[in-house]
């Protein structure tokens, strides 16, 4: 059993707005990841894209590539249509040794968009979900076939929010698909991660470690919040700085190989990403270890 810990560069620089840890270099990123524990990142906007260069930038400073979002756009678009798009996305993960491909429907996501609130999130319809599943197992069957498993990443303002959400997509995805179990998106989606991950344990093969901050989730939800808007008022955080009980979600994934994820999105300028990331290391280090997943240092 093998578990490794690593970091999302969000924590620095965020994709979806990149004016937040905009001045954040990939050097200062990537060296404060390595200052703080991480051995392995997953990929973000100022790295770049072509196999050599990447493997070289991140071996500079201890670090492997981990993995990296894919937007799918299945709802319209086929499935050779989707591996085509995939391609060279999925060549680069292959070429750095990646193992899993993080993957999340977006064709009709609103997430990204600063001034639709999250009440206006699209909802799949109940008859919609079988081939949609189809289409998806399509997709995670061939990747599968070069190595690379498909591990699908629920989250706000997509169709894959809630626990009804998760259990639906479950039910008609075939055993090539995989779940991305991140317990931010799960707890603010109204789900529980601990549930989760004891019920889809031999599905799951990544994780993600966000903390979600009470107070700011019940904001976002009393005020209509963005999901933008409310990540920038803070409703992400490193693991042991929020509303969630680690251990317990831990405990549920006996045996579990792979990566976890400190995966926390940059929400002010005004924030030390180095001390987030040393405090979201040190945390979920502790969390693994009183989950009996890693064993305490001799």
């Amino acid at each position: 059993m093998t578990i490794r810990i690593g970091a999302n560069p969000i924590g620095w620089s965020n994709d979806d707005m990149t004016e937040l840890g905009g001045h954040i270099s990939l050097e200062q990123c990537l060296s404060e990841a390595q200052a703080a524990g991480f051995v392995g990142m997953e990929l973000g906007n100022k790295f770049p894209r072509e196999a050599s260069a990447l493997k070289q930038v991140l071996s500079a400073h201890g670090q492997v590539l981990v993995s990296g979002w894919y937007s799918s756009e299945l709802l319209v678009r086929s499935v050779p249509e989707e591996l085509a798009n995939l391609r060279s996305h999925l060549d680069l993960l292959k070429a750095c040794g990646s193992n899993v491909l993080v993957f999340a429907e977006t064709s009709n996501a609103i997430h990204g968009d600063i001034d639709k609130p999250l009440s206006q999130r699209p909802v799949m319809a109940d008859e919609d979900w079988a081939e949609f599943g189809r289409k998806i197992t399509e997709v995670a069957d061939a990747t599968l076939a070069e190595g690379v498993r498909l591990v699908y990443h629920h989250h706000m303002g997509t169709i894959v929010q809630s626990a009804k959400d998760i259990d639906a997509f479950m039910a008609c995805t075939g055993p090539s698909v995989h779940l991305l179990l991140d317990a931010g998106h799960a707890t603010w989606g109204g789900a529980d991660p601990a549930d989760l991950a004891r019920r889809y344990r031999n599905r799951i093969s990544h994780v993600h470690s966000k903390d979600v901050r009470k107070d700011v989730m019940a904001k976002a939800a009393v005020e209509d919040l963005s999901f933008l808007k409310a990540v920038i008022a803070g409703v992400y955080t490193v693991p042991g700085d929020g509303m969630i009980d680690f251990v317990s979600v831990l405990k549920e994934l006996p045996g579990y190989s792979g990566w976890v994820i400190v995966e926390a999105e940059q929400y002010s300028d005004k924030i030390s990403a180095l001390e987030f990331a040393k405090l979201g290391y040190s945390n979920l280090s502790r969390y693994l270890r009183e989950a009996g997943l890693i064993e305490s240092p001799a």
